[in-house]
């Protein structure tokens, strides 16, 4: 029977999310992603996905389709009920962050792989997966991060990059938790992470933080940087 191009891609794709979470995006040859997913033609990859850039936007594009429709289901949700208190707006929107991808910790077919992939993304910040994903205003990660924005000062939005911190945040606790023994009951857990991400929202510039962005903006002569078009927000 001849191979099944379907099957074959699936099963590289499997591969990949595996050793890309296990030993990072650059710790592992194409021809071992070839190899654990049982391929003996050693250009099977190069067919179905050109490079390594083409597998990881394969493997992203098995999931993100499902965290983006419950992620924007949970942003409809939020903006239908109107004004709400600060902190239970600050609250439904660290929810509407976490929960999609929370989900994941329960998903047998590579979601917690996934998971481990992002963080690295995140951390990194430079691949052109994250710059395309900066770019499109339909991304659910765009939309939450207007909707989040009048809960917080102009010194957090645009100078300290409080948004990116709950997001990069967000991506650690989950892939430290996809690191560890499955089947454990992830409600808590989860529960707990929005409580931290909306405290990261929440979180007031003191006196000294003030006195230090003050001093750094004398020393570059009142420069502002913007943010970074590599990552999903600028650093400080």
């Amino acid at each position: 029977m001849p191979p099944n191009p379907e099957a074959t891609g699936r099963r590289l794709v499997a591969a990949a999310e595996r050793l890309f979470a296990e030993r990072g995006i650059d710790g592992v040859s194409l021809r071992e992603i070839n190899n654990a997913a049982g391929q003996r033609n050693s250009t099977a990859l190069q067919y179905h996905f050109r490079d390594r850039a083409g597998l990881l936007n394969a493997v992203l594009a098995k999931h993100h389709p499902e965290i983006e429709a419950r992620r924007h289901q949970l942003l409809d949700e939020y903006e239908s009920r109107g004004s709400l208190p600060e902190a239970e707006a600050r609250r439904t929107l660290a929810a509407a962050l976490v929960r999609p991808m929370a989900a994941k910790l329960a998903d047998p077919d590579g979601g917690r792989s996934y998971l481990r992939i992002m963080e690295q993304l995140v951390q990194r910040g430079d691949l052109p997966a994250l710059r395309s994903m900066r770019a499109d205003p339909q991304q659910s990660i765009n939309r939450w991060r207007e909707l989040v924005a009048p809960l917080l000062s102009e010194v957090a939005l645009r100078r300290l990059h409080q948004r990116f911190m709950a997001i990069r945040v967000t991506y650690v606790e989950l892939a430290r938790r996809a690191a560890g023994p499955e089947g454990k009951d992830d409600r808590l857990f989860t529960s707990h992470l929005i409580d931290v991400v909306s405290a990261v929202l929440a979180t007031e510039v003191s006196a000294e933080t003030a006195r230090l962005l003050g001093e750094r903006d004398r020393l570059r002569g009142g420069e502002r940087r913007e943010p970074d078009p590599g990552g999903l927000e600028g650093e400080r």
